[in-house]
């Protein structure tokens, strides 16, 4: 029986399950699964914030352990906790397990070479036994950044114990997910170095319900047995099949499952280097292919190469739209290909690329130039005098028009002090004609950095954005989802965090009957103060008291809050027993930094739904997010414009009045007032709480007659 037909009658019977019948997940693994050094562990924990994610049809499970270690020989063994044996007893469907930290300290390290793969199989194995069914995740350890070379080390854990777990799941055909990427740029969600705080919790939680909500709907495996010099070897630990076609050099990785789509990526050159984003993507059911085109530049030959490939990949079931991804010189192989074959890309990943041949090889610009190359390439595109080479324009760089007008999405990753392909002379006019032609293109810069290294450390902007352009990227601005920030910066009084706050209004929502004004929203709103006994920062307070005194009202404001949030609290608070004549509902900007305008307006639209739904007999006036950066050229003001012009058609609605308020906050050149905003053009100083304050007061007396 085929793998991938296991892992389908798996699913199969996971998703079909009854309602009454719960998918149990359990979580297996050491402090950082049982949430040490996490404020309020019982709620913010990874475990319960991935409950709180999956809803009431799942039940998931803690049985993380701190300290322990996955070797039977560690000083503290996973294998003798109680824990271990709920865990068998529990069992479960699902098993996610994060183990290995503990075991890269200098006691346990010794027995790392000959003892963790063996344990590791044998842990797996011992569910397998109670349900030979059962899904097995193993999560890689996030990385330490610990300096004691004697206890948790980063080193041992990156070149030792990561490069074990990939075998073990190549060995066993377990899923991976790979943790250490998703922090190695984020220090800050580690507090002490080694555990990460309730935000990182929550980061570890997204990742893992996105695993378990993927969506596994086909019976798919290419068949390579026709290729009698195939290799099979060990990618990260997937499966990679290497061999010849019409005598050119191939590769596929498979992943662990597929969907429906069959989605692959099409690699150009320098195979496996930064393979960050390949791994990610091979989490979530994409296929890697490889069809070698060196030393051809994109040239004629290697157009109708790939052709052909694309070809051998469609007829086997793939899908008829292929990702493609290029570094460095790959840039002129997949951007020749996407600019003839438009209607059979997805997406476009371009890492440093070479687009204008001038630049390099030739080197006519910073670039010294690459002789051998600059031959080679004259070569393979005939370019066999001056004339020829100065008029030529195969390269993208010439070709801006054709491939703006495809549609494609693009994204580049470049760096800014790159001097073999200096992005001054590729990606920055490039980037500049496709926006000029109306085309879909994104870059993103990297302070300090040259052509190497390639990609990005924590590669999940490069996977977010192919997941948009496939269609497969979740929206976690619709789904409810708790909070779980627990700072003192936020306004809240000590020992106050999310939990707490929510209580708070909670307890306000219930005991104060038939009030005016209901104000929902962020730390904004928050800023209201009022009767809250958890917060001290309360700069709209003196507004408040001006425009809303003779009025009973309550703000609802929680700072950091997002779309999310504010879905979960209307959906598990009491908020309806104020029974509000006015709801005031300004959220998003939190969003910013996470989603796109058009996932945002999708959560004010969930959010404006239940908000009906919750208050039927309130008017509600929605505000959105209030108007934000500075300079109204800004990216983050363009963003905010896209959101009201997305949503603004709320406003046609029974009992919705909806209102952009960027007239009010903007000075006569349309950038943000300075006696209105802070410096980050995001909250108010008193005097914007003013101007808000008067606004939600005329419309209170208009609306509320």
């Amino acid at each position: 029986m085929s793998k991938h037909f296991i892992l389908l009658a798996l699913f199969l019977a996971l998703f079909s399950c009854k309602d009454n019948e719960l998918i149990k997940i359990a979580c297996v693994g050491d402090s950082i699964t049982f949430g040490s050094g996490i404020a309020n562990r019982e709620m913010n924990a990874y475990p319960k914030q991935l409950q709180a994610l999956l809803g009431e049809h799942y039940q998931v499970k803690n049985f993380g352990v701190s300290g322990n270690t996955l070797l039977k020989k560690g000083d503290r063994p996973y294998w003798n906790s109680d824990a271990y044996q709920e865990a068998l007893a529990f069992n479960p469907d699902v098993v996610f397990i994060k183990l290995g930290t503990n075991d890269s300290k200098q006691q346990n390290r010794v027995y790392l070479e000959t003892d963790f793969e063996t344990d590791y199989k044998a842990l797996i194995q011992s569910f397998k036994e109670r349900n030979s069914n059962v899904r097995v995740v193993l999560l890689l350890p996030i990385p330490s950044f610990l300096k004691d070379s004697t206890s948790i080390w980063d080193p041992v854990i990156k070149n030792k114990i990561i490069p074990l777990t990939q075998k073990v799941a190549y060995e066993t055909n377990s899923e991976l997910i790979d943790l250490y990427q998703l922090f190695i740029d984020s220090p800050n969600l580690l507090p002490d170095t080694i555990h990460p705080s309730s935000l990182g919790a929550t980061r570890i939680a997204r990742r893992i319900y996105e695993a378990v909500t993927q969506d596994i709907s086909d019976h798919f495996n290419i068949t390579l047995d026709r290729f009698v010099d195939k290799q099979v070897q060990n990618f990260h630990g997937y499966r990679q099949t290497n061999f010849k076609w019409n005598g050119i050099d191939c590769k596929i990785v498979e992943p662990k499952f597929v969907t429906e789509e069959r989605p692959w990526v099409m690699r150009a050159r320098f195979w496996g280097h930064e393979p960050q984003t390949d791994i990610a993507l091979l989490e979530r059911g994409f296929h890697i292919a490889y069809c070698d085109v060196a030393n051809l530049y994109g040239a004629p030959e290697a157009v109708s190469r790939w052709d052909a490939f694309y070809e051998f990949m469609t007829t086997n079931g793939f899908s008829k739209k292929v990702i493609l991804e290029g570094m460095s010189r790959g840039g002129l192989m997949v951007y020749n290909w996407a600019e003839k074959n438009p209607e059979k890309v997805a997406c476009i990943y371009a890492d440093a690329p070479v687009l204008e041949v001038k630049s390099w090889p030739k080197g006519d610009g910073i670039y010294k130039g690459s002789p051998e190359d600059w031959e080679q390439l004259k070569q393979v595109y005939g370019l066999v005098s001056d004339s020829l080479v100065a008029t030529f324009q195969g390269d993208p760089i010439h070709k801006t028009k054709s491939i703006a007008s495809a549609g494609i999405p693009m994204l580049h990753v470049c760096g800014l002090t790159d001097s073999i392909v200096p992005a001054d002379e590729n990606t920055e006019p490039f980037v500049r004609a496709i926006q000029h032609y109306g085309g879909q293109v994104e870059a993103i810069y990297k302070e300090n950095n040259g052509h190497h290294p390639h990609s990005l450390k924590n590669p999940t902007p490069i996977v977010d954005f192919i997941l948009r352009a496939t269609n497969r990227k979740i929206n976690f601005a619709v789904l409810p989802a708790p909070g779980s920030e627990y700072r003192s910066g936020a306004g809240w009084k000590k020992s106050k965090g999310w939990w707490s706050q929510m209580k708070d209004i909670d307890s306000l929502c219930q005991a104060t009957k038939d009030i005016d004004l209901l104000l929902i929203g962020n730390s904004i709103t928050q800023g209201w103060g009022g009767n809250r006994t958890f917060t001290t920062h309360k700069p709209g307070q003196a507004a408040a008291d001006n425009y809303f005194k003779d009025l009973k009202w309550i703000s609802a404001g929680i700072s950091g809050d997002r779309t999310e949030h504010v879905l979960w609290r209307i959906k598990n608070g009491h908020y309806n027993y104020a029974s509000p004549k006015l709801v005031v509902l300004t959220i998003g900007v939190n969003n910013f930094p996470f989603n796109t305008a058009q996932e945002i307006s999708a959560g004010i639209i969930k959010v404006v739904a239940l908000t009906k739904a919750t208050f039927p007999k309130s008017k509600l006036l929605l505000l959105g997010p209030l108007p934000t950066g500075l300079d109204k050229n800004s990216d983050r003001r363009k963003k905010y414009n896209d959101i009201h012009e997305s949503i603004q058609y709320l406003g046609d609605e029974p009992s919705v009045y909806y209102y952009n308020l960027e007239q009010f906050f903007s000075d006569d050149n349309g950038n943000l007032k300075e006696q209105c905003y802070s410096g980050d053009g995001i909250h108010l100083k008193s005097g914007g709480y003013s101007v808000w304050g008067q606004f939600i007061r005329e419309r209170y007396d208009e609306l509320i007659k």
